[in-house]
């Protein structure tokens, strides 16, 4: 990090602030609890909408960065703050209750990115934006499809653990699994149908 960034250096407000509102964008879009919500509209049928305002209900609790010299002056939110905001949007909005660590990972990258974007520099933004495009339509994806399907037997959530590991592991990756299609039920003459007992 470079210490010695004075003002006539820093890029302007606008590009930092622009910056900083991205890198919330991505922190929510890659907060899986907030994707499952989304996925399944938990928040109502406007669900990605809600989305994007909860961005912009995060952004709008710093002040906005200024290209005046004493640009502190407001008072700044720790990551306890943001952590609380988020919970409990998640709560008021999707009606999910996170308890998981997730919604402190999500706060933290919301400071880093907001620490480096009031001194001008932009890597945790690049880095949350390259996480988000590594995740479109890949694991994210995968993983939600499965958990959509919570009344279905039980047999998905045994591979939940392989899914993190994936990269290494090459045996059955060929071709995404298939669920085996049961047997269309047989009908007699009655109208009944008849109870087969499954193979063992």
């Amino acid at each position: 990090m470079a210490s010695s960034t004075d003002a006539s250096q820093l890029p302007s407000a606008a590009v930092r602030q622009s910056n900083f509102e991205q890198a919330v964008a991505y922190s929510l879009h890659l907060w899986p609890s907030l994707t499952l919500a989304v996925q399944n509209n938990w928040g109502g049928p406007d669900s990605e909408d809600k989305r994007d305002w909860f961005a912009g209900a995060v952004v709008d609790l710093f002040p906005e960065f200024s290209d005046a010299p004493q640009s502190k002056t407001a008072e700044e939110p720790d990551l306890e703050d943001v952590e609380t905001v988020l919970l409990q949007v998640m709560i008021d909005e999707f009606e999910v209750n996170v308890d998981d660590d997730s919604g402190t990972e999500v706060a933290g990258n919301i400071i880093r990115a907001r620490a480096e974007c009031a001194i001008g520099q932009f890597d945790e933004v690049h880095k949350l934006s390259q996480r988000f495009q590594n995740l479109k339509g890949k694991k994210v994806d995968q993983l939600f499809k499965k958990a959509e399907d919570a009344d279905q037997d039980t047999d998905w959530e045994s591979d939940d653990d392989e899914d993190e590991d994936d990269e290494g592991d090459v045996d059955m990756n060929d071709a995404p699994a298939v669920p085996k299609e049961k047997p269309a039920p047989e009908v007699d003459e009655d109208g009944f149908t008849k109870v087969t007992h499954k193979k063992r």
